[in-house]
């Protein structure tokens, strides 16, 4: 039988319904026992090497200069708590100021993304035939579900240090000193509490949050487009196009 059968249920399985997908295992399963498609071994391996590829790109892609803070989907907004911060100084004519603060934040994350692929290669290693019949019963992120829910502790650990450092670094307090006292002065009186924002759990969550977003992506990419399958196992398992 050709391989169109185990291709169809494996990238399939991000674009059908779980239903779907269950009503297609029993034939995944009749394929192997045949002999004539692909073993469990191939599957874990094309899956191991999938989200391989996928986290070696997503990785490098946040961690280069501007990988967040010119990616319009995953850049560090300013903390939405502190708004009106950001509202009453913008406003009062200290915009640079603003954008200066933003920048810092999306160096600090893009500095702390170069701790993710070894972590990530740790979680994606120890993948078991219980975590590969997860992944293919799952939805259209699944691998990247499987990696987010196998390394978000240990990225928090991690990237929570590198993230205080990278703030030092940058000396975002330099940006943001000012913005608070901008921001304090001209509300003297009007009763505003004072803002507090944990800047290291901020750009840490978002970092994280932009990092698996841009790993879905480069899972899509995988499973959609066959010019991303740039080794044999993705090729044999998720097919040629």
């Amino acid at each position: 039988m050709k391989k169109i059968v185990p291709v169809i249920a494996l990238s399939g399985l991000l674009l059908a319904g779980c239903a779907q997908v269950v009503s297609m295992l029993p034939e995944i399963g009749s394929v192997l026992a045949s002999g004539g498609g692909l073993t469990t071994e191939e599957i874990i391996a094309g899956l191991k090497e999938a989200l391989t590829v996928g986290a070696t790109n997503s990785a490098a892609l946040a961690s280069k200069t501007d990988g967040f803070y010119l990616n319009s989907v995953i850049r560090i907004p300013f903390p939405q708590e502190a708004i009106r911060v950001k509202d009453a100084v913008a406003g009062a004519g200290f915009s640079s100021l603003v954008s200066d603060f933003e920048k810092s934040l999306n160096r600090a994350a893009e500095e702390a993304s170069k701790k993710a692929l070894p972590i990530f290669k740790d979680a994606i290693l120890g993948m078991t035939i219980t975590d590969a019949r997860k992944i293919l019963q799952g939805g259209e992120n699944a691998a990247t579900l499987y990696l987010q829910g196998k390394t978000q502790s240990a990225l928090v650990s991690e990237f929570t240090p590198v993230v205080k450092n990278a703030l030092q670094t940058v000396d975002v307090t330099r940006y943001w000193t000012p913005l608070l006292t901008a921001y304090n002065t001209l509300t003297i009186g009007s009763g505003q509490p004072r803002v507090n924002t944990n800047l290291e759990q901020y750009v840490t969550e978002k970092a994280l949050a932009g990092l698996f977003h841009l790993v879905g992506q480069e899972e899509k990419k995988i499973r959609e487009d066959p010019a991303a399958r740039v080794t044999e196992i993705l090729k044999k398992v998720f097919g040629s196009g």
